[in-house]
């Protein structure tokens, strides 16, 4: 982050999350503490050398901002807006009443030997799900991290969606979903054996042929913000990239702060450099088997709802062509 940026989290910290300083550090101190470790991944012995400061100092002012920005959540997390009629973004203009895209991926964690089991994926991975809903500006609306393994049974992510508050969708509103959930009522999904990624309109085979491929198009265009979203939270914060060595409970905590932190960082540094070293398609984004099922069966009238959708996208794309 900038220089601004940096000055403004820290008046953040301070006077909204309760940061003060202490006799041995500064609040930029303690911040820079912080953000040194999950940025760049450092172990406590390490930080402790840069700051010239003891291990004990380090782990407790690393402990003390991570509570700062957690305590932050109903600051940083944005309100969810539906796209209006009045939209002009080639991308979303047709999707009116979308609250953003949502999709989950895996963060490799380390966990004692005996839990491992209840960790991994069907990759073989130990990884905890987090599920992320963004808004088009790739700020995250809604994140529940912690949950283990593949989670494909949809009770689970009920289950705990409903212990951190519930995922709220107003009547006639919805997300973006990719093929991994259901198209039911407030989740919206493309077509299935319809081409759809965007790498699969990059390779020559010409524009759309019918409305089910055209809004497939449109839809991916739309709902690849969230995969760029989670793309853009690994490239930032190293942390995410490889397993801490912390307590499960903290590690899924610092999911949440560097969730936090994107958001204020997409706030505070609109023209963020990293956006441009991303892959258009968004492929560093979330896991392709990070799909859980939020929905058992797909609901017919929200299938009538999705064709009418698509007929009138692709009238009014051929009127215009």
């Amino acid at each position: 982050m900038d220089c601004n940026a940096f000055g403004r989290l820290c008046y953040l910290l301070q006077h909204a999350g309760g940061v003060s300083e202490s006799r041995a550090c500064t609040v930029p101190e303690q911040v820079a503490i912080f953000l040194s470790v999950v940025a760049h991944h450092k172990k406590i012995c390490v930080v402790k050398h840069d700051f010239l400061r003891s291990g004990r100092t380090i782990h407790k002012h690393f402990h003390r901002v991570l509570r700062a920005v957690i305590k932050l959540y109903n600051i940083l997390l944005v309100r969810s807006t539906p796209i209006t009629d009045d939209c002009v973004d080639p991308r979303w203009k047709w999707f009116k009443g979308c609250l953003g895209a949502l999709d989950g991926t895996f963060i490799d964690v380390r966990v004692p030997e005996a839990e491992k089991g209840r960790y991994r994926t069907r990759k073989g991975h130990v990884a905890v799900n987090v599920l992320g809903v963004c808004n088009p500006n790739m700020q995250f609306i809604y994140i529940l991290s912690g949950w283990e393994g593949s989670a494909a049974d949809s009770r689970v992510l009920r289950d705990a969606v409903h212990r951190q508050g519930g995922l709220r969708i107003p009547t006639g509103q919805y997300y973006l979903c990719d093929n991994g959930y259901a198209n039911a009522e407030g989740f919206l999904t493309p077509y299935r054996g319809v081409r759809y990624h965007l790498r699969e309109w990059d390779s020559g085979a010409g524009g759309p042929q019918d409305k089910f491929e055209f809004f497939n198009l449109k839809h991916s265009s739309a709902r690849n913000v969230i995969e760029r979203t989670f793309g853009l939270l690994k490239m930032r914060w190293g942390i995410l990239r490889s397993p801490s060595f912390y307590p499960i409970k903290v590690q899924n905590r610092i999911i949440l702060a560097c969730c936090l932190l994107h958001n204020f960082l997409r706030t505070e540094m609109p023209d963020d450099p990293l956006v441009n070293e991303l892959p258009s398609d968004g492929a560093e984004g979330a896991d392709a088997d990070a799909d859980c099922v939020w929905n058992i069966e797909s609901n017919p009238s929200w299938n009538s709802w999705r064709d009418a959708m698509a007929t009138s996208m692709y009238n009014e794309w051929t009127s215009c062509s």
